[in-house]
């Protein structure tokens, strides 16, 4: 299988994918990444802080991100190359989260995509945006 090559995109082309964080996905991105920061484990710890309970990581939900560009748009063969991010807003367990891709210029003499990304809980709220530069897969010899 492989994704969208780059004669095949266009300017506006979106993908978005949602899914909801559990207490299972943050002590599985903790023990993956080695981040054990009790703000994210320690319930009693995350109290005293800014957000007054645990959070989840912020690269989890940029992840979300990855799984898009990998497996939807442009999809399977693409390379991530660059990925500037902005975390606006915490992600809680039990939130779902909709993350979106959405090509905002191409460059084809290069083979490069830029998107716009974002991530979106349940309320509409922005929690991550920013951008990502792919390198599409090429297109199937015929």
């Amino acid at each position: 299988m492989t994704g969208i090559s780059i004669d095949r995109m266009k300017v506006g082309d979106a993908a978005e994918f949602a899914k909801t964080v559990s207490e299972t996905d943050v002590y599985l991105y903790a023990g993956i990444s080695g981040d054990f920061n009790p703000a994210h484990l320690n319930q009693a710890y995350a109290e005293k802080t800014f957000f007054k309970g645990r959070i989840a990581h912020g690269m989890l939900s940029a992840g979300f991100i990855s799984a898009l560009l990998g497996t939807r748009l442009p999809g399977p063969g693409t390379i991530y190359l660059r990925q500037e991010l902005n975390f606006l807003a915490p992600v809680r367990m039990g939130d779902t989260i909709t993350a979106r891709v959405e090509v905002t210029e191409l460059i084809p003499e290069k083979n490069r995509a830029r998107l716009k990304t974002t991530c979106r809980n349940q309320d509409g709220t922005v929690v991550l945006d920013g951008e990502a530069v792919v390198m599409p897969p090429k297109a199937p010899k015929s």
